[in-house]
């Protein structure tokens, strides 16, 4: 059986094993196991989640208390691995460590997934008074009479 992993799963790879590698070269073995143990942890996790929300998605599991559910049930299982993993003796700062290296890689492959710059598209000039009614923050142009307000 072979195991097809996602993008964000192979960069997920690459970087925990790069941490635990470098993490058994500057701290401690306990260290470097635990960032490992982490990291295993948080890619499971991330697995079920990917696979729960394609679930949703196709429209499998409907209605909030299924939902719910499986989200308790995935979170209550990582808890209790955590737990376990802290009742062993897994170095705190290691294991938490191990469990955010997700994060880099979801932005890494979310950034390496972007659509390509279209030089050829239009532009306003940048003194185009209608950049003030773009608000950045909600990616829609402002409401008139927000813009009234501030003023």
């Amino acid at each position: 059986m072979m195991v097809v992993l996602s993008p964000v799963q192979r960069m997920n790879l690459k970087l925990s094993a790069g941490a635990v590698a470098a993490s058994l070269v500057l701290a401690s073995p306990l260290f470097a196991l635990s960032m490992a143990v982490g990291s295993l942890i948080e890619a499971i996790n991330f697995d079920g989640l990917r696979r729960s929300a394609g679930f949703v998605f196709a429209g499998e599991i409907s209605g909030s208390r299924k939902w719910l559910f499986v989200f308790a049930l995935r979170f209550s299982v990582l808890a209790t691995v955590i737990f376990a993993a802290m009742h062993f003796g897994a170095d705190p700062v290691g294991l938490v460590i191990g469990l955010s290296l997700m994060v880099p890689a979801v932005v890494i492959e979310a950034w390496r997934a972007r659509p390509a710059i279209d030089a050829d598209a239009p532009a306003l000039a940048s003194d185009d008074p209608s950049w003030d009614l773009w608000d950045p923050w909600l990616a829609r142009e402002r409401d008139p009479y927000d813009v009234e307000d501030e003023s």
